[in-house]
């Protein structure tokens, strides 16, 4: 009786796990944090299809960021995430944060999707007025494991501040949100196509501002770093935000594991380019996703899906061939 019991439990939670996952279409897609673009993209684009394909189902995650879902990839962890292209191309060269891991394996592009721009919030009422006054300050610098991070340390650095020189935080847009309105910290940055969320609920709570990054300071990082470019955030894009803000941003690159089907490698490409003002609607973006905007400066191979759908559009990729990587067989749920 007693073993007939346990086989019955064993196949319920067998049941229960599988039907939880969605199926052997689910797909484990990693975003980022609740409160930027990544997650708010991700759950939309994943809803979208879902709605108009039954078969494809997915399980949206939130990670730490684009180093974290480049890892994820790798591992096995995820099938599809989304990765700054600046830390698609470290990855890709084995520099940086993955130096010591030597050139990333095993994943591919889909499409770029849109433009993050660096973000750097502080309350109205602070006297800071420059990343220069952010030394000896209390700053959220992203999560560990992300892009955000990064690019707070180049910044910094291009204006001649390390990290010894501030107090930094490793806070989610959310927490360093709730913490910039508290007093607990005096500035965050953030990137993230704008508006960002979380940035944009603050502006409703309290008066904050964004500081520009100096054309001279944006010259220099273009010169110094790759895959950074010129951006202006509109007057507007915020609460209270009466000016344009000057600053540099990346390319929000959509990224999958190389063992993605190539059917639905090629359907996921299909769907965003076809749906990009839907989906820039749906996320509240700044740009609809066109097909130059998707191919162009993506710093890896493209899953050969993808190249297919590109090929048939009269637009020739650079294909991914060394589909080699570390795999498991476990996954993070």
């Amino acid at each position: 009786m007693k073993r007939a019991f346990a086989l019955a439990l064993a196949l319920t939670m067998l049941i229960c796990c599988f039907t939880a996952c969605g199926g052997e279409k689910a797909l484990r897609f990693g975003t980022g944090g609740v409160g930027g673009t990544y997650y708010a993209y991700g759950n939309a684009l994943a809803q979208m299809i879902s709605e108009e394909n039954a078969d494809m189902t997915f399980s949206v995650k939130t990670t730490a960021g684009s180093a974290a879902n480049l890892r994820l990839l790798r591992e096995g962890f995820l099938q599809l995430a989304v990765v700054q292209s600046d830390m698609l191309a470290c990855a890709a060269e084995g520099e940086g944060i993955f130096v010591d891991n030597g050139p990333y394996k095993g994943y591919a592009a889909i499409a770029g999707l849109y433009t993050e721009a660096c973000q750097i919030d502080v309350s109205s009422e602070s006297d800071i007025k420059s990343v220069y006054d952010l030394a000896g300050k209390r700053v959220s610098i992203g999560e560990r494991e992300s892009g955000v991070l990064k690019n707070a340390e180049e910044i910094l650095l291009s204006y001649g501040i390390s990290l010894k020189m501030i107090e930094p935080f490793y806070l989610s847009f959310a927490d360093s949100s709730t913490a910039l309105e508290k007093g607990e910290i005096d500035a965050f940055f953030c990137t993230a196509g704008a508006p960002t969320n979380a940035i944009s609920e603050l502006s409703k709570r309290a008066s904050v501002r964004l500081l520009p990054v100096d054309s001279f300071i944006q010259n220099n990082m273009m010169k110094t770093y790759s895959g950074y470019t010129r951006c202006t955030i509109p007057a507007g894009t915020y609460g209270g935000q009466t000016e344009n803000v000057e600053t540099v941003g990346v390319k929000a690159v959509l990224v999958a594991t190389a063992a993605l089907k190539e059917d639905d490698a090629a359907y996921i490409t299909k769907y965003l380019l076809e749906n990009g003002e839907k989906l820039r609607y749906a996320v509240g973006a700044a740009q609809a996703l066109d097909l130059d905007y998707a191919v162009e400066d993506v710093p890896c191979g493209f899953h050969k899906g993808a190249a297919e759908y590109y090929a048939a559009q009269g637009v020739t990729v650079k294909v991914a061939l060394d589909t080699s990587g570390k795999r498991v067989s476990s996954a993070q749920d």
